[in-house]
């Protein structure tokens, strides 16, 4: 099993969050001491003081064991816009986010890294959630949001990992929409399109059960 992976999704609001933390859980059920780490966020609330975003407090929260805000969410954006846009005036330095990310895979058997938005999603004015990932070099799972135009998505962000050179150690299908017709076909030509596993399909919940997601999962050891 790998040390690390990193998350992106076919889209903003792909379900990544949930995703993450079912495999923070998931890895937590077979033994394995897990941090979760989200590098940059947007859309962050002041709170003791400091800008934090409620998804890196929730991989904060079922982290192995305490870590520090700021060594899981070094960039928190109070604007919710794009990281390039929310952060213009201090902007993404990827070479401090490999650092965090180097102290925290110190502490823990696996750490999970969500990206912010999709694969090309901006993080500053010349790099991308892409651009991290290929410098972290750790295997990426894709995270596809099952909703009207998904399977475009999903094989189009699917190449473009190919095409970086990452591996991709398989994709998670996130029920999002309760009405989505016909979701078993979208899953069955997913699962002929892409090369690569579906390590799992979280069914369609209005409040996570993170526990009943992680029983969902399962990555190749």
């Amino acid at each position: 099993m790998e040390k690390a992976y990193f998350i992106t999704g076919t889209d903003t609001n792909a379900g990544k969050t949930w995703a993450t933390i079912a495999l923070m859980r998931y890895f937590k059920s077979l033994g394995k001491s897990v941090i979760g780490m989200k590098p940059v966020a947007s859309g962050c609330l002041m709170q003791d003081g400091q800008l934090k975003n409620a998804d890196a407090l929730l991989l904060q929260e079922n982290s192995s064991s305490p870590v520090d805000y700021d060594l899981i969410n070094p960039y928190a954006y109070e604007l919710p816009v794009s990281p390039h846009i929310a952060g213009v005036k201090n902007p993404v330095r990827l070479e401090m986010l490999a650092v965090n990310f180097a102290l925290l895979q110190a502490q823990a058997d696996i750490v999970v890294v969500e990206g912010a938005g999709g694969w090309y999603s901006p993080l500053n004015a010349r790099e991308a959630n892409s651009d991290l990932a290929q410098l972290l070099a750790v295997p990426v799972i894709l995270v596809v949001a099952l909703r009207l135009g998904c399977i475009n998505h999903a094989r189009l962000s699917y190449q473009a990992i190919v095409l970086a050179g990452i591996p991709c150690a398989g994709w998670i299908a996130v029920c999002l929409d309760p009405d989505l017709l016909s979701g078993d076909e979208v899953i069955d030509s997913l699962k002929k399109t892409l090369a690569t596993p579906l390590l799992g399909i979280l069914p369609y919940r209005e409040v996570a059960d993170f526990d009943f997601f992680a029983e969902q999962l399962k990555l190749q050891a």
